[in-house]
């Protein structure tokens, strides 16, 4: 994407009313005024609040917002020209129950109360296979306990992902933590009880994935001592 496109989405995002895109001076210190308060202060209702990691270019934020117009999505992701396809197509479409936050997801836990995240889905992330980006891993034991934190009790996680070695590292951290696997499977176009959210939305990149014979594999866990129901 060349540097004037960009610039042209940044501009046009700045314009958008489901887009937010926070400081993070403000977010770190304790200023961002939703937190806490996304269902009544953003959205106008106390529906279920449903959160996607690295949302790219916001396919399934809103594919799940057309599934489920009874749930709320935010879509996030720190790189603002890519979701800007998914905005722009939700108020095109005038789709309410959808909106793109502009941050790091490493402060995830500073943009929610506890508790107030209904479920989390994390679709095809980097699996930073090298060992000194673990860090960057967005299952890591350190990322789990930040969703811990703003999950319900009885909240879920999503992982979808093309990555055996993110399926393989996830789930045994999983198991090591105590952290109840609900569904998991290596292969989910190949499992006829696979979940139809996990199936029936396909992103850009996915449908490249199977079409290069590459197996999609899903990983649904709660924690059992997350936040208030």
């Amino acid at each position: 994407m060349g540097s004037k496109n960009k610039l042209k989405r940044f501009r046009e995002n700045e314009t958008f009313s489901n887009v937010l895109q926070p400081e993070r001076d403000e977010v770190v210190s304790g200023g961002f005024p939703l937190k806490g308060k996304w269902r009544n202060g953003f959205f106008k209702n106390d529906r279920p609040v449903i959160l996607e990691l690295g949302c790219g270019k916001g396919e399934y934020s809103v594919s799940l917002a057309r599934k489920y117009p009874e749930k709320n999505f935010i879509g996030i992701d720190i790189k603002g020209a890519r979701f800007w396809r998914g905005a722009k197509t939700a108020l095109e479409e005038g789709l309410e129950n959808v909106a793109f936050l502009r941050t790091q997801i490493e402060l995830v836990d500073l943009f929610f109360d506890r508790g107030e995240v209904d479920e989390i889905w994390i679709t095809f992330p980097d699996p930073q296979i090298k060992y000194k980006r673990t860090k960057h891993r967005l299952t890591n034991a350190v990322f789990l306990e930040k969703y811990r934190s703003i999950l319900r009790k009885g909240g879920v996680v999503h992982l979808k992902t093309d990555s055996e070695f993110m399926h393989g590292y996830t789930l045994g951290l999983l198991h090591g933590l105590g952290v109840e696997v609900l569904y998991a499977h290596h292969d989910v176009y190949r499992n006829e009880y696979s979940p139809q959210e996990v199936t029936g939305i396909q992103t850009f990149y996915e449908k490249q994935y199977l079409e290069q014979q590459k197996a999609i594999t899903y990983v649904k866990f709660t924690f059992p001592d997350s936040g208030p129901e």
